[in-house]
């Protein structure tokens, strides 16, 4: 089944169920919130769980693109993007946790046509504030699918404070032998769904009052989900990468660890331009910057002439046109080329800077925040200098 075909099949299903399709957001988050980046669907619908009324009613259904620079380093390995979309289902107040749990059980088993013995669940436990979470385990139990108890892992929160509550995750099995073990112990259990009964807000001492209502929402991985109905091994090989699998190797040859790195990180580049954000040393900006940088850093390390100019403006179109992003695909083509100018001119400076006698041996934590703060070299860029 092919992304497109995924989305269909996802949103028509909630719809059918009464849902109502919203226009997923920017990866710029809503106004007030300390996030730089959009990293769920919920971001945008946080006053909605906290009980204002939405526009389009209590059941809504959406596609989100999402950002999350704490998987930045992860980027590489077969489930990990730093941009993706998140397929969201929420009821504000309306149906409880068990009648989601069943919605998506039955559109994994009959929509998506996942084999039940595939599947594996992880339930709330219980801690000293909340009791364990016996709604998710009863709708588990009664279709019959082994049950993994967690603490943290089954608790779900954006943060220190705010909105949260128990989660029931679905995993399904990728190993190539019958399922084994438990989702803690074998990361051949991959989580493709979470579903959350969002009823409490966690306050500044750590305790919990009930949210004005119970709400669910749930968070399901398009990207993954597309890779795993594919029968694909990891997300790079789904069909959305298929256009970077035909013309990068042509143009870079890269090993696969490379490729995985150079397309995510260009491809997340090109959604963070048409979301208008620009190159800067803060905020936003610093994490494009990084993103670019880390690209250039790993295509010159077999070859200093390869250069962003040889991107082709297909790939870039690609990218926005799979987003729903209307941008100028030459927009954002220079965009890139101007950073890549800066960073060539800052490696020209780097340079010069770590050839004094100064930097000559082991580099030293105060040297690398010396190198930082008064040359403005950052220390991934120093320390991958220094390896050349």
């Amino acid at each position: 089944m092919r992304t497109d075909d995924v989305v269909r099949t996802f949103t028509e299903f909630y719809e059918d169920r009464g849902h109502r399709r919203i226009t997923g957001s920017t990866l710029l988050p809503p106004p007030g919130d300390p996030v730089l980046f959009t990293t769920s669907g919920m971001h945008p619908l946080t006053p909605y769980l906290e009980g204002r009324p939405h526009p389009l009613g209590r059941r809504l259904v959406n596609v989100q693109r999402c950002l999350r620079t704490t998987d930045l380093e992860e980027v590489g390995d077969p489930t990990h993007l730093t941009v993706f979309e998140m397929l969201g289902t929420w009821s504000l107040g309306d149906y409880e946790g068990p009648q989601s749990l069943e919605w998506g059980y039955e559109l994994l088993t009959e929509g998506f046509g996942i084999d039940p013995r595939m599947l594996y669940v992880t339930v709330f436990g219980g801690d000293e504030q909340t009791g364990p979470d016996t709604g998710s385990r009863e709708v588990w139990e009664r279709r019959g699918l082994p049950i993994e108890e967690t603490v943290e892992d089954n608790w779900w929160d954006n943060g220190p404070t705010g909105p949260c509550g128990p989660d029931s995750e679905i995993f399904l099995w990728t190993g190539d032998t019958p399922p084994e073990s438990t989702p803690t112990k074998d990361e051949r259990w991959v989580e493709v769904w979470n579903h959350v009964t969002m009823r409490y807000r966690r306050l500044d001492d750590g305790s919990l009052v009930p949210l004005p209502q119970r709400n669910v929402d749930t968070g399901l991985g398009l990207e993954r989900l597309s890779t795993l109905l594919q029968g694909r091994t990891s997300v790079f090989e789904c069909d959305v990468f298929d256009p970077w699998r035909r013309l990068l190797p042509g143009l870079w040859p890269l090993d696969e660890p490379s490729f995985r790195v150079v397309g995510d990180h260009l491809r997340s580049s090109v959604v963070v331009v048409g979301d208008g954000v620009r190159p800067s040393n803060t905020g936003r900006g610093y994490v494009l910057r990084r993103l670019i940088r880390r690209v250039l850093t790993v295509l010159r390390r077999e070859d200093p002439t390869r250069t962003l100019g040889d991107l082709p403006v297909e790939l870039i179109r690609h990218t926005l046109d799979h987003f729903r992003q209307d941008v100028d695909p030459s927009y954002v083509r220079q965009v890139l080329l101007d950073e890549e100018l800066r960073f060539d001119r800052l490696l020209e400076r780097g340079r010069k800077v770590l050839s004094r006698p100064r930097f000559s041996g082991r580099l030293s934590e105060e040297d690398l925040h010396y190198l930082h703060d008064t040359h403005g070299l950052p220390r991934e860029l120093v320390l991958n200098l220094r390896e050349q």
